[in-house]
């Protein structure tokens, strides 16, 4: 192993360079500022913002970042629904989160707090579309926090409800 002592600073540089590349996962590159209406920003304790310090997506970065699709009933619709958005995990990496909690909040300035480790695998997900369509803000859009609750009894408590907010528009990542 190389003492990093030993390295001269552009050398330094370009380990610590490739290290930090080498954390991102798999195909996650720095985003560019948006060029259509921004639909979330995420904010504080982040690697990788875009524009003034924060994370800025619209909806085509968004849908650029890797998809979730799954069916499940909800406490809000009607019958077994249909949503489509991006994993809360994958967002958050996209912006290089390094925070241990997040404040999320509507359109509204409602806002909640989760864990950041909470952000899993298979949920949340920031939905926006619904049955195949975008969500208007009257229809709890444009982007919603939802878990598949159908396919895990975890994803159906009140903590779960609680923290399915509609309307997000900002995550404040906070150390």
């Amino acid at each position: 192993m190389i003492h990093p002592a030993s390295l001269t600073r552009p050398c330094a540089a370009a380990v610590l360079a490739a290290a930090i590349a080498f954390s991102l996962p798999a195909g996650a590159e720095q985003l560019a500022a948006p060029a259509g209406e921004v639909v979330l920003t995420v904010s504080g304790a982040i690697g990788s913002p875009n524009v003034d310090g924060v994370l800025a997506l619209d909806m085509a970065q968004l849908q650029s970042l890797p998809q979730q699709e799954f069916e499940t009933t909800t406490i809000w619709t009607e019958g077994v629904t249909t949503f489509r958005g991006v994993l809360l995990k994958d967002v958050l990496s996209a912006a290089g989160a390094t925070g241990t909690t997040l404040a999320l909040t509507a359109l509204n300035d409602y806002q909640i707090e989760m864990p950041a480790g909470d952000a899993g695998a298979q949920a949340p997900v920031i939905a926006y579309m619904m049955n195949g369509a975008e969500m208007s803000v009257r229809d709890k859009g444009p982007l919603w926090l939802v878990y598949p609750y159908d396919s895990n009894a975890d994803f159906r408590t009140e903590q779960a409800y609680a923290r399915s907010i509609w309307q997000l528009s900002r995550i404040e990542v906070i150390d």
